[in-house]
């Protein structure tokens, strides 16, 4: 079986061949010796300091050719850059032999192809800071070549190199044409190095907790399912690692946090992805109240570290960072922006409310639900600036301890920035009576058809029956913050893979021997399809017809359950 392959890459395999048949590997295992960077050398470079740049070594990936006969000017892409290399036959190739130049160089080597130099640094007439190649080596061939920039008749770039599908689908591709792209992931990795920094500094410990459950808890979502064959019992992909963490101040850490990669089997959209980051704290002898203030304070540390200043840009709009944030009751929010005093209302009251407002709702969802229904309808998409939604309903928050003064709330906060929810936070319950009864609630919406409902977790109930400290806790969205810090609107522009659709494979074109085109043909026909049957048929011995069925298995062209074959369509 041959893969169809574009003209040009066809003549990129073909160069490929001609090179190696110069006796030169194309991908050779030594490696240059780096000793200068794109970006050290435009930044730091003067002629003053040309004695201290007459042996640089770099390495990088072709990006442009501009041929001059017997020199050229190309433009080599490193991790840090791009730089203008000017490459001459008679430096290359000193002597009479110049087959170096203008059959591997000239004549094999293309766009994108990964090349090392060395040389020394010169400014050109046009005063461009460059390097003067006195050798070059072949580091990897490109078999594919680059997508090219395409313009428009008024001069904007299309095709791949914005198409959304492609650069998520081939990051690696897009991180070649798009090297701005990697800001965003030097951003989001120094947001990260913040908030480690910010929480050591504080004392707290990190730690790793089950990415596969036996029980999926801490959120309400529907995870994904897969099994445990050596235990025989189903596994859960983690929801949310809160119950685990919560394990840990049973057993004494005052302060511990994890950046948790979480799995929720739900929709997709560009603020959701199946796959997603969170990071989850958890402080003993603290509350609600004080963790809104360090929350504070660290997303005002992050913006200035990225940044530089606390007002960020996000699409048109301008969210300053500086503490305080607003804070805003759940009911009073509603009220604000519904007309509607929902504090008070029994299951049948919200369901009224909800059809006012024009609201879809299942059956299936409760007091909780419909609650957060009417909020995420009218007032989330509001906020746009920082903003704390406080003391939410009990029904709304099975691991939340109830209000010390409110009746029928807890002590929970959300944080929303630019309409969405960047943070969730909670005095947590550590009650194990009413722990276990807000469990059994939950089963209870469970059988009334809620697939979000939370299972009710023994092993968490026992841990918090040998004691939990009042506690405050917190998850904050890790890729949300991110898009926010650096004001992308879709989860994808900050995930290095996102999550896709199976991609649309082109059907690979088989060359066919004419026996094994009637053997397919015959497999195709028969029912069942036995070595036997073949062979009487084909008039051929059945240790010739063998030989054959093992080269069409071997190419995935046919499948063989025991005696039987059949044809891979």
């Amino acid at each position: 079986m041959s893969i169809e392959l574009s003209e040009q890459e066809l003549l990129r395999r073909g160069k490929l061949k001609e090179i190696t048949n110069m006796g030169i590997d194309a991908y050779p295992a030594a490696l240059v010796e780096i000793n200068a960077t794109a970006k050290n050398i435009l930044e730091n470079f003067t002629p003053e300091k040309a004695d201290e740049y007459t042996n640089i070594s770099i390495a990088g990936r072709i990006m442009s050719n501009r041929d001059m006969g017997k020199a050229c000017f190309v433009s080599l892409q490193d991790a840090t850059g791009r730089i203008q290399v000017y490459i001459r036959r008679d430096d290359i190739c000193p002597g009479e032999d110049k087959s170096l130049f203008d059959q591997l160089f000239k004549k094999h080597t293309d766009l994108g192809d990964i090349v090392g130099i060395t040389g020394y640094v010169f400014v050109t007439k046009v005063g461009e800071i460059s390097i003067h190649a006195t050798s070059f080596k072949m580091l990897s061939k490109s078999l594919r070549p680059l997508p090219a920039v395409k313009r428009d008749d008024e001069g904007n770039v299309f095709d791949e190199v914005t198409d959304p599908e492609f650069r998520y689908r081939q990051r690696y591709v897009d991180l070649i044409i798009n090297p701005h792209v990697k800001e965003t992931f030097i951003k989001r990795t120094k947001m990260v190095n913040t908030i480690r920094d910010f929480y050591n500094e504080k004392g707290y410990l990190e730690v790793d907790t089950p990415v596969l459950q036996a029980i999926p808890g801490g959120a309400s979502a529907r995870p994904f399912v897969t099994h445990h064959n050596s235990l025989n019992i189903p596994m859960y992909m983690r929801i949310a690692n809160e119950l685990y963490l919560k394990r840990l101040i049973v057993g004494g850490f005052d302060g511990v946090y994890e950046f948790s990669r979480n799995f929720r089997n739900e929709g997709m959209d560009r603020t959701h992805n199946p796959e997603f980051t969170v990071m989850e704290l958890y402080v003993a002898y603290k509350d609600y109240n004080w963790m809104m203030d360090v929350t504070e304070e660290l997303i005002e540390k992050i913006a200035m570290d990225l940044n530089g200043t606390t007002k960020v840009q996000v699409g048109e709009n301008v969210i300053d960072f500086q503490r305080p944030f607003k804070r805003i009751t759940m009911f009073d929010s509603i009220k604000e922006f519904t007309g509607i005093d929902i504090s008070g209302m029994d299951e049948d009251g919200l369901r009224e409310a909800c059809k006012q407002l024009k609201i879809d709702v299942a059956p299936s969802m409760g007091k909780g639900k419909l609650i957060d229904e009417i909020f995420g309808a009218k007032c989330e998409g509001n906020y746009m600036q920082p903003t704390f939604i406080t003391d939410y309903p009990v029904e709304m928050s099975p691991l939340t301890k109830k209000h010390r003064s409110k009746p029928g709330l807890v002590e929970r906060f959300e944080l929303m920035v630019n309409g969405k929810e960047l943070a969730n936070a909670y005095s947590e319950l550590n009650d194990p009576i009413d722990q276990r009864e807000r469990f059994e609630e939950q089963i209870k919406l469970m059988e009334r058809g809620d697939d979000e409902a939370m299972f009710i977790d023994q092993d968490f109930l026992r841990a918090l029956e040998y004691g939990m400290p009042p506690t405050s806790g917190i998850g904050i969205g890790i890729d949300r913050l991110a898009m926010i810090m650096t004001n992308n609107v879709s989860i994808q522009d900050v995930l290095f893979f996102p999550q896709m659709r199976p991609e649309e494979v082109k059907k690979a074109v088989v060359e066919l021997k004419p026996e094994e085109a009637k053997i397919l043909d015959v497999i195709k026909t028969q029912n069942p399809a036995t070595l036997v049957s073949i062979s009487e048929i084909m008039g051929i011995s059945k240790n010739q017809l063998q030989k054959m069925m093992n080269s069409l298995e071997e190419r995935s062209l046919v499948k063989r359950e025991g005696p039987v074959y059949q044809a891979v369509e």
